[in-house]
């Protein structure tokens, strides 16, 4: 049962990573595919380390853990981690040739990261019914979260790299994107979290919050495809 467990925490990732890759035009290869969502997965191990440390700090300033503080500090060292499980496996890659390369890797890594956490949270459910009940708020949830936040910070990366490539800017100048991407990608962290904890067991904001950024991401894709 423990076994059906994890591998049913295995699914949300694995069936978004089937959806979003269906957006690439020239589709990656399975192997970097593979390998990116690994590096996302393990990132979550170091992650989990540092928020640990961050959480104690924020006790010592007696911040709450569930306070916008704390869900922008927790968010961003998601979402650099992820950025940088993502960068250290492409950056030299031959297959990273396209600026739309930056979004459907930077997904994929998400959903890495998110396949921990799902079966983290797994791990802890006995109950078959429980179980199913979990999972399908995690898929339409926090797996989607991920996938989102990671695809908006690599859709400023790709428009980095278009302008530099058009000569409008120079290469440096490609970290400030990334960097306005982590901060928009935290901030969508932020506000579905604090949508959580507000809205308790009336999931309806969340769930309209998550669609809504879900059709600018895709509207993002389209654009970056265009360009």
């Amino acid at each position: 049962m423990i076994l059906f467990f994890i591998l049913l925490g295995l699914v949300p990732s694995f069936a978004w990573l089937f959806f979003f890759l269906k957006e690439d035009v020239h589709p990656e290869p399975k192997k970097m595919i593979a390998k990116v969502f690994i590096w996302g997965a393990l990132s979550t191990l170091l992650v989990i380390i540092i928020q640990l440390f961050l959480q104690n700090i924020l006790q010592f300033l007696q911040i709450e853990n569930y306070s916008p503080i704390s869900f922008f500090f927790f968010g961003i060292t998601e979402e650099i981690f992820k950025f940088l499980a993502t960068y250290l496996v492409i950056r030299k890659s031959k297959f990273f040739d396209e600026p739309i390369d930056a979004m459907i890797y930077m997904i994929i890594a998400a959903l890495g990261f998110a396949a921990v956490e799902n079966v983290a949270v797994m791990s802890n459910i006995s109950i078959l019914s429980e179980a199913f009940g979990v999972i399908t708020l995690r898929f339409v949830g926090a797996t989607l979260l991920h996938a989102l936040s990671s695809g908006l910070l690599g859709y400023y990366w790709a428009r980095g790299i278009i302008l530099n490539r058009s000569g409008e800017i120079n290469k440096k100048t490609i970290w400030i994107f990334i960097f306005k991407g982590i901060v928009f990608a935290t901030l969508l962290h932020l506000v579905f979290n604090y949508l959580i904890l507000i809205s308790k067991e009336i999931i309806i904001y969340p769930t309209i919050f998550l669609v809504i950024a879900a059709l600018l991401v895709f509207w993002d894709f389209e654009k970056i495809k265009k360009a």
